[in-house]
């Protein structure tokens, strides 16, 4: 029911400027004079004009340029709770489980019982796509209706026990998605070629463990360390660390076949992926491994990074047991929703010594009385490790600023 309201007398005041250049239509120039129930009728028309904006409208542009400044800053719609989370649905009549051994654009192959499907994603399941850059990866349990012969539609996927991913590289907002249920991730690292980067291992570290997998790191080429002592004694340096942190470390060489049995014990009965730069050897391994012949690329001399010879993830089964996933190498590796407040308990060492600093709230960079910087120089924590830390930190700090 509409209520009405009534003023005694009509009071004439002069109609600002921006309402006769509107689509209102109201007034015929500047100067003309209106009554309060005309400007009662204009606020009550536009639910962003009140009676104060429109006596004065000098407030009005500083009001809405307040307004787009807090709706910009409104994250609400971008909350993990509006995310549908993958669900698995009970198999109806006609519907098939199987695994995703491989993604090549719009297109998946799943193996149903040793039978392969290729399968494209159901339109209602494309829904659910928010801050996924993919929404299923290798490794995922799906449901699939056939269409055809060997050919089927994705309808929902089976719930994740791990998952390795990363942000997106383009645009950090963005999960990408590199394996699925998964046991063990093989962080693979050149010693020499590509050079070795312990910071690279710290972040695939923090990823597996996030994502519930078990990190072990493999340095590969380890037949070229003969000629380059520098490189030899980081090698060496790192082999000590990692293993002190409780983390598995395989020297090996595929040219000389070090370390090839133990790495095929490594990855006996389990679902491993291989991950790592573009050139440290990835693709060589698995076809040490496993007798398989992959393409290999070759190493670019001028910037000693490798060229991207696997395209795309997929799963290999394992002659010992077991199955890998050889993934595409990667030049940067982007951490997926990690806090500067987080980081602490993903370095362990810097975690527990940490307790005994001055002030609770010291972030182990700047701050007086730190026991950690102290630590650092007393050699007591690792400066490959504090330097890894210290970089991540400015780094997600200058994410978290550009929210």
């Amino acid at each position: 029911m509409k209520s009405w309201f009534f003023v005694p007398a009509p009071v004439p005041l002069p109609l600002p400027d921006y309402l006769h250049k509107s689509s209102r239509g109201k007034g015929t120039g500047a100067g003309t004079t209106t009554s309060i129930l005309e400007i009662n009728w204009v606020c009550m028309s536009d639910k962003h004009i009140d009676m104060e904006e429109l006596l004065h409208p000098e407030r009005l542009k500083d009001s809405r340029v307040e307004r787009k400044r807090k709706a910009k800053g409104d994250r609400s719609k971008y909350k993990k709770s509006n995310i549908k989370p993958q669900t698995y649905q009970a198999p109806k009549e006609g519907q098939l489980r199987g695994r995703v051994l491989s993604i090549s654009g719009l297109q998946s192959e799943v193996d149903v019982d040793g039978v392969s499907y290729a399968c494209v994603l159901r339109g209602a399941l494309k829904q659910e796509k928010r801050r996924l850059k993919n929404l299923i990866a290798v490794g995922d349990f799906v449901l699939i209706e056939p269409t055809g012969l060997q050919e089927g539609a994705v309808v929902s996927v089976e719930e994740r026990t791990s998952i390795l991913c990363r942000a997106e590289t383009q645009d950090q907002k963005r999960q990408h998605l590199l394996a699925a249920n998964v046991d063990q991730v093989l962080i693979t690292v050149s010693c020499i070629t590509p050079p070795l980067r312990p910071s690279l291992i710290d972040r695939y570290i923090i990823a597996t463990r996030k994502g519930k997998m078990r990190p072990v790191v493999l340095l590969n080429k380890v037949d070229l360390l003969a000629q380059n002592e520098l490189e030899k004694k980081l090698v060496e340096e790192v082999i000590v660390l990692y293993r002190e942190l409780g983390i598995p470390v395989i020297p090996l060489s595929v040219t000389s076949g070090d370390g090839i049995d133990q790495l095929k014990e490594q990855m006996k009965g389990c679902l491993s992926v291989f991950s790592g730069q573009s050139g440290v050897g990835k693709s060589s391994l698995i076809n040490a491994t496993c007798g398989l012949n992959l393409l290999v690329g070759e190493m670019v001399a001028a910037t000693k990074k490798g060229s991207h010879t696997t395209t795309r993830a997929h799963l290999i089964r394992l002659p010992q047991g077991g199955f890998c996933i050889d993934t595409p190498g990667i030049k940067s590796f982007g951490l997926w929703q990690l806090e500067p407040a987080e980081l602490k308990s993903h370095f362990s060492e810097i975690d527990e010594v940490g307790q005994r600093c001055k002030f609770q709230s010291c972030t182990h960079t700047h701050e007086p009385k730190c026991a950690v910087k102290e630590a650092v120089e007393e050699g007591k924590i690792h400066p490959l490790r504090y330097v890894s830390y210290c970089a991540l930190l400015e780094e997600l700090k200058d994410q978290h600023l550009r929210r």
